[in-house]
């Protein structure tokens, strides 16, 4: 009920935003030349400007997306309202996210649809101390995790492996974490350890990719925006892969100077240690013997993905995959994977 409680405003939008007769936009026209603008897309991040997001900082400072014909505008994200809320209310036409998390969000009613993906491994992790007896999984029974309530892995974890542990809300902070050696708290790999070896401690992760829970990081557009703007999507989308492929195999250096620009806290060496743990841990391109690739989306994977949560009780039935994702953004070559 409290779920409920928390969706019935997006869902009220939701339906709001749909009514009325659809009506293509008309093309805004570029002041100076006369020819028809850019399209403009706001692209919605789901913190402040940081290293994982730094294939679309790359597209956006070496000018892929302008050369895709679209005028992107990155919007930083944080604490206060959700990615979820930000785009029902219109203030962003694609954000990033959890393809676990868009499937329960459409099953409620809200109006997105996958159409890329940013990384093939979520870095989402569980953060402990190196001498902690927590070794596995298993190892999490009586325990307690800091992290955010009602995330879909915690109920994976505790069906898979038949535990049951407590939990603290989430605060983003590290100080009961390094005042205890027996904490536990959600992390993402690429980002907290390192503050934790900083202050001098020993840090271990239980990667949650390798518990079978296995979401891609995702991009999705609310349906509106997908209808009136394929072309500008479909562009995204593959300036996108182009940015997070140069990021990765060449030089970082004119993301990083942005991202740098735009958060004072994210140093050279932080944003260095990001991308060296993106790259061993395969998080954007995944491993090309498993048929995986930037920004590839695999239809089974995807409703593995359903079905487990159907499972788990977290949606009620599973829903036509259409309804969840695009397979038709994604440049051809990857297209011809996507089976």
């Amino acid at each position: 009920m409290r779920l409920l409680a928390r969706l019935c405003p997006f869902i009220a939008l939701a339906l709001f935003a749909g009514c009325g007769k659809p009506s293509a936009p008309t093309p805004a026209i570029d002041a100076k030349t006369g020819a028809p603008a850019p399209t403009k897309v706001r692209f919605l991040t789901d913190w402040y400007p940081q290293a994982e997001h730094g294939g679309n900082y790359q597209a956006l400072a070496k000018g892929y997306y302008a050369e895709a014909g679209i005028d992107v505008e990155i919007i930083g994200g944080g604490p206060g309202p959700t990615v979820q809320q930000k785009m029902v209310s219109g203030n962003a036409d694609i954000a990033m996210g959890r393809s676990d998390q868009v499937i329960v969000d459409v099953n409620t009613g809200l109006p997105f649809v996958i159409v890329g993906a940013l990384m093939q491994h979520d870095p989402q992790a569980l953060l402990l101390h190196d001498e902690s007896p927590v070794k596995t999984f298993a190892d999490l029974n009586g325990k307690s995790i800091m992290a955010v309530p009602g995330a879909t892995w915690i109920t994976f974890l505790k069906a898979k492996y038949k535990i049951d542990f407590g939990l603290v809300p989430l605060n983003y902070g590290l100080a009961q974490f390094m005042g205890n050696k027996n904490f536990i708290q959600q992390c993402f790999i690429t980002n907290e350890p390192y503050f934790v070896i900083k202050n001098g401690a020993k840090p271990r992760t239980l990667l949650l990719d390798d518990s079978g829970f296995k979401p891609y990081r995702v991009y999705f557009a609310t349906q509106k925006f997908v209808r009136e703007n394929p072309e500008a999507v479909r562009a995204f989308v593959a300036a996108s892969i182009r940015g997070w492929d140069d990021f990765m195999s060449g030089d970082p250096t004119p993301a990083k100077k942005l991202i740098s620009a735009r958060n004072d806290q994210m140093t050279t060496e932080f944003m260095a240690y990001t991308i060296k743990t993106m790259a061993e841990y395969r998080l954007v391109a995944g491993d090309p013997a498993a048929g995986e690739a930037t920004g590839l989306l695999k239809r089974q994977r995807l409703q593995e993905q359903m079905e487990i949560l159907v499972q788990l009780k977290i949606i009620p039935a599973p829903l036509p995959l259409e309804r969840i994702v695009r397979f038709d953004f994604l440049p051809p070559a990857l297209q011809a994977k996507v089976e």
